[in-house]
This record gives C-alpha cells, sequence and structure tokens, in this order.
C-alpha cells in the first residue's frame, strides 16, 4: 500500500511524523514524503526532510494525507500542488488530512458535503468551501477521513491502521509506540482550557492567513 505524505515549507512536523510513525511500522505500506521538487522541505520545528519523490515524479498513491502548518497557503495558492492533488484524488483509495491540512483538501474542492476536522482554531473554515465542520478528535466520512490538531495525527494514524488492517494490528502499534497519553495540564482543548488561553491561541491563529 502506497502512503503519500505531501510536505512543504513551514509544514508542522508532528502533523505527519506521528502517523508517518505509526505506518512505518507495516510491512504492508510503502511511506512516500512528497515534495515541490527534491529540494529539503523545512518544517515548522525547525529542522528540515527531504522528500522521497515530488509531486513531478510521484506514482498514484493508495492514500493521501494533506498535514497542516502555517507555510499550507503556499499549497493552497500553488497551481501545481492543487492539481496535482485533484489527479492523485482520482484514482487514491483514502483521501486524507491532519490538523489544518484539511483546508486545503477542501479548497481543492474534494471535501464538499463530507464530514472532516481541522485544528479546532481553524475549525470554522471548513464550512466555506462546503465541508460539514464536525469537532472531533477523527472523523470518518466514506473514504474521506481527517484528524484534528496536531497531535491528533497519532490518533489518525492508529484509526486507518484499525480500520485496514483491523483493531488487533492497530493495538499492537499502539504498545509498542507506548502511546499511553498523560498530559501533564489538563488544557488541551479549548473545552478544557481557561477562556483567556484559548483566546490567545485564538488570536494567534487569525493573523495568520491559513488558506
Amino acid at each position: 500500500m502506497k502512503i503519500g505524505f505531501l510536505i512543504y515549507p513551514n509544514v508542522t512536523a508532528l502533523d505527519f511524523t506521528g502517523p508517518a510513525q505509526v505506518f512505518s511500522q507495516l510491512a504492508q505500506c510503502d511511506i512516500y514524503f512528497i515534495g515541490k521538487n527534491n529540494d529539503a522541505v523545512q518544517t515548522d520545528a525547525g529542522f528540515s526532510l527531504n522528500p522521497t519523490t515530488s509531486i513531478q515524479e510521484c506514482p498514484q498513491m493508495d492514500l493521501l494525507c494533506i498535514p497542516g502548518g502555517l507555510g499550507q497557503k503556499v499549497v493552497a495558492d500553488d497551481p501545481q500542488f492543487m492539481d496535482f492533488i485533484q489527479q492523485q484524488a482520482k484514482e487514491a483509495k483514502y483521501l486524507t488530512s491532519v490538523c489544518s491540512g484539511s483546508l486545503i483538501l477542501a479548497k481543492a474542492g474534494l471535501l464538499k458535503g463530507y464530514r472532516a476536522t481541522s485544528h479546532w482554531a481553524a475549525l470554522d473554515q471548513l464550512n466555506q468551501f462546503g465541508a460539514i465542520a464536525v469537532d472531533q478528535r477523527v472523523v470518518i466520512d466514506g473514504n474521506r477521513i481527517s484528524g484534528g490538531g496536531v497531535t491528533a495525527g497519532i490518533d489518525f494514524g492508529l484509526t486507518l491502521v484499525a480500520k485496514l488492517f483491523g483493531e488487533k494490528v492497530a493495538k499492537h502499534i499502539q504498545l509498542g509506540l507506548e502511546y499511553d497519553p498523560a498530559p501533564p495540564f489538563d488544557c488541551g482543548s479549548p473545552k478544557k482550557a481557561p477562556k483567556e488561553l484559548t483566546e490567545k491561541i485564538r488570536q494567534r491563529f487569525s493573523q495568520v492567513e491559513i488558506i
């Protein structure tokens, strides 16, 4: 199974490294990191990653995943990137996203009428492109599967493994990765965080043109 992650300047590292780590445990999967070309791509965490293929050379993916990030407007405004996504969508078995990457799928016209999620601070924007925004960690609607913000990428990956290869396999991977979240603070969601902290994060996002 060919699984591809689209990477671009200022992509959020954990959006794709989390699920990629999950999928890497499967011998049945080949993972591709797809760049506009073969040049190294700097993530928002400051480290760079070398694409394993480019949008010109990339074979057809069985599963295409679009991660989010502050650089995603580069993708949304680039006809070559968007054409690549739309062409891949014609044959891909699954079209997926993590965090605000769902906005890119939505802008490409691939989420019209589909339920999808995103980072909580970007969730409202999904409706602008005909998607049905859902405030959930992972949302499955047909062959459209989306994960919420950043860390939800790991949940997204495990959910997909369970769907494709069975719950037993997913549990095996979860245990092997010791994915047993116990955050030091109970404020990882606007439903739990103090209002003033939520507003600070929301304001920070509003200052960035996401799509």
